[in-house]
């Protein structure tokens, strides 16, 4: 074959890149592995989690610096999604590695979102707690009163899910969709009846408010639905397929780090979010652990597959949605 009609390995990727981008080819099929067209990731970040202890100790910034890759954090933010919108808006470039249903929620509403990895975190603490007192201390006790939970997010799952295990119709509970800088206060003052919140949110406010579980993740629910992810803009995975790559490597080593350092990791977050020791000591004698799972991970996909369409079936999610259609390709 001539030189003329072989295309140089940049002709190609370039020829590939514009044909998926005009819709003539399957996003990521024949996918450039290494485009790279900026210098600067920005990651957003919030008071917790593996994001922040990135943040905190550096290591995270000296690994992509080594890739010529500058770091700009963004936040901090309360919540994962505020920093879906920013990602959707073009303001950031990666989630800070929050829940996968409003992740999915914000793709079926028409963000372009793709996720490029999965977290697995144990033990799983989410919890739906009440204060004591309250006369509300178990799942049936909910019938007739509020409980506030994050639209379309790890709390409103938890609550459907703890209804349907004890045979409760959702109608005979109000659900009351608050951010959790507003459902903390809500709970204090009597507003609602009980919360449905992850960690530490939840231990502060049990530990805060004298409050108690009435339904605990890791040990009420037998199935996971909801998972931990990091997403970025399908635009920006296309065009950056080198950062992205890089990106979810150096969040693999700090959660190596993480898992052999317990003690140092709860310290750091400890001290960002300002939070008791009595929270830190309970934290570290859980041991809380991270496993960072790529997009490529057939088997797991499939599993969140699964939880989405579980989702969609309980009308949490509003539309059916394919997840490998949403896989960044880096």
């Amino acid at each position: 074959m001539s030189a003329f009609l072989t295309p140089s390995r940049r002709q190609f990727l370039a020829l590939a890149g514009a044909a998926s981008a005009a819709g003539l080819l399957p996003f990521g099929a024949n996918a450039a592995p290494d485009t790279r067209n900026t210098d600067t990731v920005r990651l957003t970040w919030g008071f917790h989690g593996l994001t922040l202890i990135a943040k905190e100790r550096g290591t995270f910034e000296k690994a992509l610096a080594e890739k010529g890759i500058k770091v700009e954090w963004l936040g901090p933010f309360p919540n994962h999604a505020p920093t879906l919108q920013a990602v959707t808006g073009g303001s950031a470039d990666f989630g800070f590695g929050g829940s996968t249903t409003p992740a999915l929620a914000a793709i079926i509403a028409g963000s372009p979102l793709v996720f490029s990895q999965f977290v697995l975190y144990e033990p799983r603490t989410t919890a739906i707690i009440a204060k004591d007192g309250s006369g509300i201390d178990k799942v049936e006790d909910l019938v007739g009163k509020s409980v506030a939970v994050n639209r379309s997010g790890l709390g409103e799952f938890l609550l459907v899910a703890a209804l349907e295990k004890n045979g409760i119709d959702r109608s005979k509970v109000k659900f009351v969709y608050l951010n959790p800088p507003d459902a903390a206060p809500a709970l204090a003052s009597g507003k609602v009846d009980a919360w449905s919140m992850w960690s530490p949110g939840v231990d502060i406010a049990r530990l805060e408010y004298k409050a108690h579980d009435i339904f605990l993740e890791g040990r009420d629910l037998e199935f996971y639905i909801d998972y931990s992810s990091y997403v970025t803009s399908r635009k920006f995975s296309q065009e950056n397929a080198q950062i992205v790559r890089a990106v979810a490597a150096a969040y693999e080593e700090e959660a190596k780090w993480v898992n052999a350092n317990v003690v140092e990791a709860e310290t750091i977050v400890q001290k960002r979010a300002g939070y008791s020791d009595v929270i830190r000591d309970q934290f570290i004698e859980r041991r809380r652990t991270y496993k960072l799972i790529p997009v490529t991970d057939k088997t797991f996909v499939a599993d969140l597959q699964k939880a989405a369409d579980w989702l969609v079936a309980r009308k949490i999610l509003p539309e059916p949605i394919t997840v490998s259609d949403h896989l960044a390709q880096f």
